[in-house]
C-alpha cells in the first residue's frame, strides 16, 4: 500500500485515487502537510477532508461513496416535530430556547471534540480545534447553536465555501438537541441556495436524518459547481414557520 506523503508545499493527489475497500482503508488519499487555513480550503475545494487520532500524522481522506445530506430532503420524525415547535414558538414569545448562528463556536467546537461514550479518544485534537478557529475568524467556518435558559446544549460545526456546506462534527446535552440545531441550520442552508450538505462518512444515525451515500464523482461534480457560487453574507437563523413546520 503506497500512500502519497504531503510537504507542506506539495498538492494534493487526484481525490480518485483514494485507496479502496481492498487496500483496508477506504477513502485514505494522503498523509502529512499542515492544517493551515490555505491547505485546508484548497482540500475542500477539492472534497478532502483530514481525519487522524493523535500520535497519527495528519491524513487526508475523500470517501466514496459520500455521505450527503440534501437540504430539501431532512427527514423530521413526528418526536422530532413536536420539539421544533416549542423551540420555534419559544423564540417568538422571549421563552427559554434560542438558536443562534457563531456566538459561541469555541464551546461547540469544544464539546463536539469531547470523547464520545461508544468510542475511544477524539479526530478533534488541539491542532483541529486551533486550526478550524482560525477558519471562523477568517469566514469559513460556523456554528449552530442551541440555547437552553441561556445554556448551550447542543450543535453543530462545518465549513462554507460558496453554496457548498462541508458538515464537521455535532454535540448533545438534552436529548435531541443537536437535531434541533441541524434543522434550524439545513433550514437556513436551503433558503440561502445550497442544496447540498457533504456529511462525509456513512452513519445509521445520519441515515435517521435523510442523508444517504452517493458515489464520490458525482459528489465532486455538485461540489465544483457549488463552491463558485456567492456565499452566504449574513448569518441568522429563520423561523422554521415557512419551512419544516408547515
Amino acid at each position: 500500500m503506497h500512500l502519497p506523503w504531503l510537504d507542506d508545499d506539495t498538492p494534493f493527489p487526484d481525490p480518485e485515487t483514494a485507496l479502496t475497500d481492498q487496500d483496508g482503508a477506504a477513502g485514505l488519499l494522503a498523509a502529512g502537510g499542515d492544517l493551515s487555513p490555505k491547505r485546508l480550503l484548497d482540500a475542500y475545494r477539492q472534497g478532502i477532508f483530514p481525519w487522524y487520532s493523535e500520535p497519527q500524522p495528519i491524513l487526508w481522506w475523500s470517501t466514496d461513496p459520500r455521505m450527503v445530506l440534501r437540504t430539501d430532503e431532512f427527514h423530521v420524525s413526528s418526536s422530532l416535530l413536536k420539539r421544533l415547535k416549542a423551540v420555534d414558538r419559544s423564540m417568538q414569545v422571549d421563552g427559554p430556547w434560542r438558536v443562534r448562528f457563531d456566538s459561541a463556536f469555541a464551546e461547540v467546537i469544544s464539546h463536539c471534540a469531547q470523547p464520545r461514550t461508544d468510542a475511544h479518544g477524539t479526530w478533534i485534537t488541539p491542532a483541529i480545534i486551533a486550526a478550524y478557529t482560525e477558519l471562523h475568524h477568517l469566514g469559513y467556518a460556523h456554528s449552530v447553536e442551541l440555547w437552553r435558559d441561556g445554556r448551550l446544549v447542543g450543535g453543530a460545526y462545518g465549513i462554507c465555501i460558496g453554496k457548498m456546506f462541508y458538515g464537521e462534527s455535532m454535540f448533545t446535552l438534552l436529548p435531541d438537541a443537536s437535531k434541533i440545531a441541524l434543522a434550524y441550520l439545513v433550514h437556513f442552508l436551503h433558503a440561502e441556495g445550497v442544496r447540498l450538505i457533504d456529511c462525509q462518512q456513512e452513519t445509521s444515525h445520519l441515515a435517521t436524518l435523510g442523508a444517504k451515500p452517493i458515489p464520490r464523482r458525482s459528489f465532486l461534480t455538485e461540489m465544483r459547481n457549488a463552491i463558485t457560487l456567492a456565499p452566504i453574507r449574513v448569518w441568522q437563523p429563520r423561523s422554521l414557520r415557512d419551512g419544516f413546520l408547515v
